[in-house]
């Protein structure tokens, strides 16, 4: 028999009962044992179907959470970085703010500006060699071409990848290092050759190609649109 005091609190809350589930997975096993093997509980096969599917639903909720959580995470940063770009008051220390404070919240290893010329002595620029590494001068066609891996076709506007054997191009002494890489391309206004930005990084799962670019998107057209003022 069950001890007085246990069977008077289970009848004063029996729904405690209810809510635990492994007093509960219990009970049905015990009831399952008591009416022997040639019977079977379709109320106990029920049971474990819809606490099953409880569990996926659980899973799936988990899931849903995390990733809403990861997408705001991800929004609040481009929203700052782009923020950091704005507060610049002259090209110079807008390129500084990109390789310097957007680069650490958007967390990237390696930035650079690629920008497409048809002057041979477009580096000689003392813009140009004032700016460093940050900025790339190639010949007309560069960006499309880094696009596209090398292959024909007009190429995405955002590219999330990892590095491809054209990296050493961009890259230079740290191809080893690279492992990933964001391709923004940048459309600088009309009688201009596009341009590209491009986010490094040592993670190789960091940019993927499964991964949304919306984000990425939004944020090369607010620099692309910056671009455009300086150059204008």
């Amino acid at each position: 028999m069950i001890e007085p005091d246990l069977r008077d609190r289970i009848l004063a809350e029996p729904e405690r009962l209810l809510e635990d589930r492994d007093v509960m997975n219990a009970l049905v096993a015990a009831n399952e044992r008591n009416m022997g093997d040639n019977i079977i509980d379709l109320r106990g096969i029920a049971m474990q179907r819809l606490e099953t599917r409880l569990d996926r639903l659980e899973d799936t909720h988990r899931s849903v959470i995390a990733a809403a959580y990861e997408n705001l995470a991800g929004t609040n940063q481009v929203h700052r970085a782009i923020l950091q770009l704005l507060d610049s008051t002259n090209f110079e220390a807008f390129m500084k703010a990109l390789t310097e404070d957007v680069a650490q919240t958007l967390r990237v290893d390696f930035v650079r500006l690629v920008l497409e010329t048809v002057q041979e002595d477009g580096i000689s620029d003392p813009t140009v060699r004032r700016l460093g590494e940050v900025l790339q001068i190639t010949q007309r066609g560069f960006v499309g071409n880094y696009l596209t891996n090398g292959r024909n076709g007009p190429g995405r506007p955002v590219v999330l990848r990892s590095v491809t054997a054209l990296a050493a191009t961009i890259y230079g002494p740290r191809v080893d290092e690279i492992r990933s890489e964001a391709l923004m391309k940048l459309d600088l206004g009309p009688g201009r050759l596009p341009g590209m930005l491009v986010f490094g990084a040592e993670d190789p799962n960091q940019f993927k190609t499964t991964q949304g670019t919306d984000l990425l998107a939004f944020f090369a057209g607010i620099f692309e649109r910056a671009m455009r003022r300086w150059l204008g």
